[in-house]
């Protein structure tokens, strides 16, 4: 028997912590390089190290702030919008949905459970034209709402949300709500919704990040640039920039600050 307080050595040594730093730098190296590319005068961007600091990054935030009368600022705003509200509605939306199919008995209850399930696999890819066509058809498309309605009915928030309240809140404490005349109103919104609290917020991130970065369905249901989020927005740029490459430097700065919203 070993030493009490012995230190067990593991097989592969720091060999898995040396793989992990590895995958990390893969990952985080991209990230970097755009950071420094941002700092670079248009000068500087073809012609100096690729890890090599510019002079001219306030010049290119300037610039982009500058560019067509300040239309990055309305992209910006535009996604928080998205991305907020409609991390919002979908994490509500999840919260009732989660519950009532958590705690409530009704006929169908297993089969909209089940199809919610069959609803996570499906790529949103495949979604995209068909509720494109759809909004076409009821003049909502290249609206706001062409964008925010698609992400309020989120299959998988909506498990997470009926898996955490089947487990976080007793049938137990629900009846002892009912028997003191509770509505069912009450009970929701006074004793399940603040117990579900670190699901929903669990919840309204992983909805944020994926609207954030978001990039097919604004750019399939809008045609106004004044609606686009920062993705489709900075690929505007982009493309503009196969012509005009002064404006790499514009879209380098821009996908930096929209790396930190």
């Amino acid at each position: 028997m070993a030493a009490h307080g012995a230190r067990v050595r593991r097989p592969w040594g720091v060999a898995p912590t040396g793989l992990l730093l590895l995958g990390a730098l893969y990952c985080l190296f991209p990230v970097c390089w755009v950071l420094i590319a941002a700092t670079k005068s248009p000068g500087e961007l073809f012609t100096t190290s690729t890890l090599a600091f510019g002079t001219g990054f306030f010049d290119n935030v300037a610039a982009l702030f500058a560019y067509r009368d300040g239309v990055y600022w309305l992209w910006a705003g535009d996604t928080l919008l998205y991305a907020g509200g409609g991390a919002l509605l979908s994490t509500a939306v999840s919260a009732v949905s989660g519950y009532a199919l958590a705690k409530y008995r009704f006929p169908g209850r297993n089969l909209i459970f089940n199809l919610l399930i069959g609803g996570i696999l499906v790529p949103a890819v495949v979604l995209a034209i068909p509720q494109y066509l759809l909004f076409s058809k009821i003049g909502l498309a290249d609206s706001y709402w062409a964008v925010l309605l698609p992400q309020i009915l989120h299959p998988y928030g909506i498990y997470l949300a009926r898996v955490y309240a089947a487990a976080a809140i007793p049938d137990s404490l629900l009846e002892a709500g009912r028997i003191d005349g509770a509505s069912e109103g009450r009970l929701m919104t006074r004793v399940a919704l603040p117990m579900m609290t670190p699901g929903l917020v669990t919840i309204f991130l992983f909805q944020f990040v994926a609207i954030w970065n978001n990039f097919l369905l604004p750019f399939i249901m809008l045609g106004d640039d004044g609606k686009f989020p920062l993705t489709v927005g900075l690929y505007t740029l982009l493309a503009a920039g196969a012509n005009q490459p002064t404006l790499y430097n514009l879209i380098l700065t821009g996908r930096s600050c929209r790396s930190y919203p």
